[in-house]
């Protein structure tokens, strides 16, 4: 096989399994986890390694349709409240950081919690209100995981990203909201 070869069987290979993937997620965790983003004052993300780069992405999505965003650590965060969201990424769910932050915000201030993430048996389960499972192979290789060709936990964080633009495109036809008014919400210092 020729590198040409090979590279078009991979995006091929990459592209079916990010397909397979996200319309394996459930339908009613994304209606439901849409609402609860927009009822919220603010919304919270939270994750670490390549997953924290991925929430990062959709934090700056969601602020780019007028949705008060921030990402957990950040020097400009605010305070969180009951009013508000916090969505936790771990495929494992049971990444110490991503736990940490989730058991102290239900401890401290009540908020809503959702865990996006493949494990639903982990430890988030007692601590979120509900889950949006992207049931992709995790280190734990459970029974019903959507296997990949891809290294460790990459269609995970992939899933992540796309199924945030997803939700965004979902969010801006509901509200029927003009795409060349959504340029006010970008950053302009660039």
């Amino acid at each position: 096989m020729t590198f040409k070869e090979n590279y078009e069987q991979s995006c091929t290979d990459v592209i079916a399994e990010l397909n397979k993937t996200l319309t394996s997620i459930d339908a009613a965790s994304l209606e439901l986890l849409t609402k609860e983003i927009l009822a919220a004052d603010q919304v919270f993300f939270v994750g670490v390694g390549r997953v924290m780069l991925a929430l990062q992405c959709v934090c700056k999505r969601l602020a780019h349709l007028g949705i008060k965003a921030h990402y957990v650590g950040e020097i400009t965060e605010p305070a969180i409240t009951k009013n508000d969201l916090l969505i936790v990424g771990s495929g494992s769910g049971g990444s110490l950081f991503p736990l940490g932050i989730a058991k102290k915000a239900r401890a401290v201030v009540g908020c809503k919690i959702v865990h996006i993430g493949s494990n639903p048996n982990s430890e988030m389960k007692d601590i979120c209100d509900f889950m949006v499972r992207i049931p992709v192979r995790t280190k734990f290789y459970l029974e019903d995981e959507i296997d990949s060709c891809q290294p460790m936990t990459s269609l995970f964080e992939q899933s992540v990203l796309l199924l945030g633009d997803v939700l965004a495109k979902m969010i801006i036809e509901e509200r029927q909201l003009d795409m060349k008014s959504l340029w006010q919400y970008h950053a302009n210092l660039e």
